[in-house]
């Protein structure tokens, strides 16, 4: 960032104060008002529920412009990558390292992530530990958190190796813990990973594999759960990833701070949307009802929500969903499935969307979630883990925002404040004087 030769100053009506503010410039995106020392020199805070406006970091990792519907990773604007940029493991290597790679950096940094897929053996006696009808996201917040109890030997944040180690090991682990969780939920044996298969048809393997007989993989599917992966990978500063930052602030181990992002991200409002909009589909239950529930949507009255539609950031088309709509139409084709009753639902309420008014002139735009969900069931990943998947592919996110806090000099642990409302100091009575 730079200093902007202007400067913000803040003036009291009653003239009991004047403090002028420096400005940083960013290279693109608005500029940001230093209020640091606000509190010092008037005994005040700022009030912004949601940190609607306030810019908690420097980061050099995403951008997102939701006027003009923009995402870019490291610069490169995330259309290009999900299109020209390779696999998800070039992005790993992009969001983690600043550019993207040569050949000899990108096969280098495949064998080492390869290398690193297996979990600890004594992992299969943690996961019996669940019931077997556990949510996978209450399995994963357990299960990522517990690789500090087995490598200690990548926990110091303050040594730069240590740091590069436990990266490649969530990266690497975590595709073989959501896999396992799966499993574990269907009484299915735990599968382990392959390294002569790439990072998304690993996965895969490990999911939808079984002893009985060889998996054979779709290089269609495998594109598809890369793309998805590839859109996901990180949103800048959201609530799972601020949450990341802020545990990280503490000085917390990497495998805590991406289980506290993973709870975070089990919230509906953010990691769950994908499920909520598969749940919406399969309320509407056929084509004939939409008109039915798009009035409902319509009556302020009704409570009726359209789920996959529309986003807090992107008041233009999300760009992520233009390219997980062309997958998700490969994926349906792929397996014959444009006739079955959801995904034909699911279409037929893109189209109205689309077109209707209402919703256009509101900028309700089908989003990535919309279509994520349609591709991950088509796929044949239960509902129940759309969030894990987000997780997974979210993970490299987590873990390069969390490197860039640790190298930050500025960096503080965090420590919101508050305007309190509650009674002032007073003294306790004695029992018998309480009403």
């Amino acid at each position: 960032m730079t200093n902007s030769e202007t400067k913000a100053t803040l003036s009291f009506s009653d003239g009991s104060a004047s403090l002028e503010m420096p400005i940083y410039k960013g290279s693109v995106g608005p500029d940001v008002i230093d209020i640091r020392k606000l509190y010092g020199a008037t005994g005040m805070f700022t009030y912004d529920p949601g940190f609607m406006s306030t810019a908690a970091c420097n980061s050099s990792i995403t951008y997102i412009d939701g006027d003009k519907g923009e995402l870019l990773y490291r610069g490169y604007p995330i259309e290009q990558l999900a299109v020209n940029g390779g696999d998800f493991l070039e992005t790993c290597y992009l969001l983690l390292n600043g550019e993207l790679p040569n050949a000899t950096q990108k096969t280098e940094f495949v064998d080492t992530v390869t290398k690193h897929t297996m979990v600890h053996e004594q992992m299969q006696f943690f996961f019996r530990g669940f019931r077997r009808d556990a949510h996978p996201m209450s399995v994963l917040v357990g299960t990522v958190g517990a690789l500090a109890s087995f490598y200690h030997d990548s926990l110091d944040i303050n040594d730069p190796h240590h740091r590069e180690v436990s990266a490649i090991r969530l990266i690497a682990k975590m595709p073989t813990l959501v896999a396992m969780a799966y499993k574990y939920s269907i009484g299915q044996p735990f599968v382990y990973p392959r390294n002569d298969l790439s990072y998304s048809a690993n996965f895969m393997h490990m999911m939808f594999s079984t002893p009985c007989e060889p998996y054979k993989v779709n290089e269609v599917l495998v594109r598809a759960l890369d793309r998805i992966l590839i859109l996901h990978a990180d949103h800048e500063q959201n609530a799972s990833t601020s949450t990341v930052r802020l545990a990280g602030s503490s000085g917390a181990n990497p495998f805590a701070c991406i289980a506290a992002g993973i709870a975070c991200l089990w919230g509906p409002a953010h990691g769950g949307a994908n499920e909520a909009a598969l749940s919406m589909l399969e309320e509407i239950g056929s084509v004939d009802n939409i008109p039915e529930f798009i009035a409902q949507v319509k009556d302020k009255n009704s409570g009726v929500k359209l789920m996959g539609f529309g986003h807090r950031v992107y008041k233009n088309y999300d760009p992520r969903a233009k390219l997980m709509r062309e997958t998700c139409y490969e994926v349906l084709n792929e397996l014959g499935l444009q006739d079955d009753p959801l995904f034909k639902l699911a279409m037929a309420l893109e189209k109205i969307a689309l077109e209707d008014e209402y919703f256009v002139s509101r900028k309700l735009y089908p989003n990535v979630d919309f279509y994520s969900g349609i591709v991950q069931r088509a796929l044949g990943i239960p509902t129940s883990l759309f969030t894990g998947i987000f997780a997974l592919a979210r993970t490299v996110g987590w873990i390069a925002q969390w490197k860039e806090m640790i190298s930050d000099p500025e960096q503080k642990i965090g420590r919101p404040r508050q305007l309190f409302v509650g009674s002032p100091k007073r003294d306790v009575p004695p029992i018998d004087q309480r009403g």
